[in-house]
């Protein structure tokens, strides 16, 4: 990698230079970024997966921009007008805006008013004019009287219209009005469209608004461009034309010289035309679309951290699971699973109005229960969730089975999707959705990676955002979820295999069919024997995948197989073996970390080994823990200012959280209202699905909107 783009990165990331080109030269050889950040720490000075991360994206981006930069210098030379100076300054580029800004006026263009000019011989005249050649503009002009140009005013108005083309397209020009604009405000107005469409009213917030651009937040900011895009709102920068037009005319003196008066006046009204006609609307359109750009970072960032919480959210285990998805009209689908979410039998019950067979849905329950051996209940948190809930409680179930409340954002996606398809083609839709709710109380990462995170209800404004972006930073996110947590080799769908580092969803195909014919793993040297699975594959995922009760007890670990030699060395040295330092906290403490650096391995992995052999394979996600909601609250109308409820988190944004209090509204939590920790970032002060208490602001009934403060 270029020494630009390196030098850049480091400066934007906060890291040493050697850290960059490290990385950079790691993902040249394939290693992916859970490899990197767990078993090269050496190699990157300890950075996280975030920062590792981070440097792959502008690695991508800068192999972009040469891309780019070779396309640009190829079109200018063909068209002879490349030179030295012009050739250095495009390859020394790291912004694609300059880089835009120096291809600008050779691009290829559409026919302008500056194309007529020139196609009438007035770009001389506009020559005369830009380099002071001339003392009498009017005097010049008259030589381009002709047939094409029927008098002197004619003349100076294509020059002029070639200067202003000029002006427009000049790089520092451009950088300086994206300076004034930058400072200036955004501004919106209501359309006609919003005046006839009541669809309008959810923006009528913004029908007279205005905003600096360097503060706008995010979420407001997208909203306003929604809201453009469906006709609502115009949106506009309030930068002072007269205003623009004087910097324009004082960049250009500052690049050619001040002209002579009757010159400097055709300059002053080419600018004016400039800024009015081509470089305002031009310059505002990137100004906002910078300001849209952070703003999706801001969003996105929101998005990562919420996906982060939600699978790494705390699975109940391998237990015997009834799911149930409740509903009133057409029933309550349920589905029973064994351990590992196989399903074993699926019925519909109606306990709920308008069939109200009360006991003969008590009595299915209850023989399932027994026959499955059922362990716990997941109910689906949809409609009639509430009601469902206090049935199964009334229906005497064992003390053994606890019935747990599961959020059913996404399962309809995932039913109708080719993943439920496959698993389940000869089921329909209601029983895989009944299936995805229990084995999402099971293991929330491995059922929930089969969804699209955008339809799990917890993003913001998450189909505005640059969707490239968004799919880039949410599979990063999904990808270090389950290589953190481990994939157990001998029970995981194809599906969370391939999310697995090195894998993808080829190998991850080819592990499950070689599975299916041979039997279960015996140990992951045996991975090697997978089809198409090479030396780079077994390096990157050998160290992300578990298989217990194996032949090594370190492929039940995190620790890596190029590293088994330094565990054995570890166990000679207390004159015991591999098995029994495994999960020893007395022999662990006896060994320095200090007396086993060798080659490439250096304290930091040491140490992770250390740590790893005293608690091998742990899982870091917390244990789950049961909820219930207010027993006294059913309904909008049972809500009081000043009650005080248990909830759980739902979903964070940049102006709140928002909070499921057993209604079917949840309740907003405004940032203001949660302490002063909670004033700039809601994130900080709360968790997905974390269990709260709450207050009761206020309620809104015609709009079914509920404020709420957090306890």
């Amino acid at each position: 990698m270029k020494s630009i783009y390196v030098e850049w990165i480091s400066e934007r990331l906060g890291l040493k230079s050697w850290q960059v080109e490290n990385c950079a030269g790691m993902f040249e050889e394939g290693s992916s970024i859970p490899f990197i950040s767990r078993y090269r720490k050496e190699k990157t000075g300890g950075m996280d997966d975030a920062s590792v991360a981070e440097v792959k994206h502008w690695v991508d981006v800068f192999a972009e921009m040469e891309k780019r930069k070779e396309t640009i210098l190829a079109t200018i030379e063909a068209a002879g007008a490349l030179t030295d100076s012009l050739k250095e300054a495009i390859l020394g580029c790291v912004s694609s805006q300059q880089l835009e800004d120096l291809y600008l006026p050779f691009r290829p263009r559409r026919r302008t008013r500056a194309t007529v000019a020139r196609e009438k011989g007035l770009e001389p005249l506009a020559e005369l004019l830009w380099n002071h050649r001339t003392r009498d503009p009017e005097a010049e002009a008259r030589r381009f009287v002709g047939k094409d140009v029927p008098g002197v005013e004619d003349a100076l108005a294509g020059a002029r219209d070639i200067i202003a083309e000029r002006l427009s397209e000049n790089a520092p020009i451009r950088e300086a009005l994206r300076g004034l604009y930058r400072s200036r405000r955004i501004c919106t107005r209501s359309t006609k469209e919003a005046e006839r469409n009541p669809d309008s009213q959810k923006y009528r917030s913004y029908f007279e608004w205005s905003y600096p651009v360097q503060k706008v937040q995010a979420h407001s900011l997208l909203a306003v461009l929604r809201a453009r895009g469906e006709g609502f709102l115009s949106v506009s920068i309030d930068a002072d034309p007269d205003r623009c037009s004087s910097k324009v005319y004082y960049e250009y003196c500052r690049q050619m010289g001040y002209p002579s008066e009757s010159v400097a006046a055709q300059i002053r009204e080419a600018a004016d035309d400039a800024v009015r006609r081509l470089l305002d609307p031009s310059i505002s359109g990137e100004v906002l679309r910078e300001a849209k750009e952070k703003a999706d970072i801001e969003s996105i960032a929101i998005f990562e951290d919420n996906l982060r919480q939600l699978l790494l959210s705390p699975p109940l285990g391998q237990k015997r699971v009834m799911a149930v998805d409740p509903g009133f009209r057409n029933g309550c689908k349920i589905a029973c699973l064994d351990e590992q979410g196989a399903l074993l039998h699926h019925e519909v019950i109606f306990p709920h109005p308008p069939q109200n067979n009360k006991l003969r849905a008590m009595s299915s329950v209850l023989e399932m229960v027994g026959r499955f051996h059922i362990e716990a209940i997941a109910v689906g948190n949809g409609t009639a969730s509430r009601e469902t809930v206090d049935f199964l409680h009334r229906t005497g179930l064992p003390e053994s089975c606890s019935v747990w409340t599961v959020s059913e954002d996404g399962a309809s996606v995932y039913s109708a999707s080719q993943i439920a398809r496959q698993e389940f083609p000869d089921e329909d839709v209601t029983v895989r959705g009944a299936v995805s709710i229990g084995r999402r109380l099971m293991d929330p990462l491995a059922e929930l990676v089969k969804i699209d995170p955008k339809s799990l209800g917890i993003g913001q404004y998450q189909h505005d955002v640059d969707q490239t972006l968004l799919k880039e930073k949410l599979d990063n996110t999904v990808e270090y979820c389950v290589n953190a947590v481990g994939v157990n080799l001998n029970t995981a769908s194809s599906y969370l295999l391939s999310y697995v580092a090195g894998i993808g969803p080829s190998l991850a195909s080819n592990i499950v069919s070689y599975r299916d014919s041979n039997g279960p793993f015996a140990s992951r040297s045996e991975l090697r024997k997978v089809p198409r699975l090479g030396a780079k594959a077994f390096e990157q995922c050998a160290g992300f995948l578990r298989v217990k009760g194996g032949e090594n007890p370190l492929d039940d670990s995190a620790v890596h197989p190029e590293a088994y030699h330094i565990v054995e060395k570890m166990a000679r040295s207390l004159d015991v073996t591999v098995s029994q330092l495994v999960g020893n906290e007395a022999l662990c403490q006896k060994l320095r970390a200090e007396d086993f650096v060798e080659g490439d391995f250096g304290l930091p992995t040491i140490r992770d080994i250390l740590a790893e052999l005293r608690k091998p394979g742990l899982d870091p996600r917390e244990q789950a823990s049961a909820f219930a909601f207010a027993d006294d609250v059913r309904e909008l109308s049972d809500l009081k200012p000043g009650m005080e409820l248990p909830g759980i988190v739902t979903n964070i944004t940049a102006f709140g959280a928002f909070v499921d209090i057993g209604l079917h509204e949840n309740g907003l939590i405004h940032v203001s209202k949660m302490g002063p920790r909670g004033a700039t970032d809601p994130s900080k002060v709360v968790k997905l699905h974390q269990q709260v208490r709450v207050s009761v602001l206020g309620v809104d009934l015609d709009r079914r909107r509920i404020s709420l403060a957090l306890i």
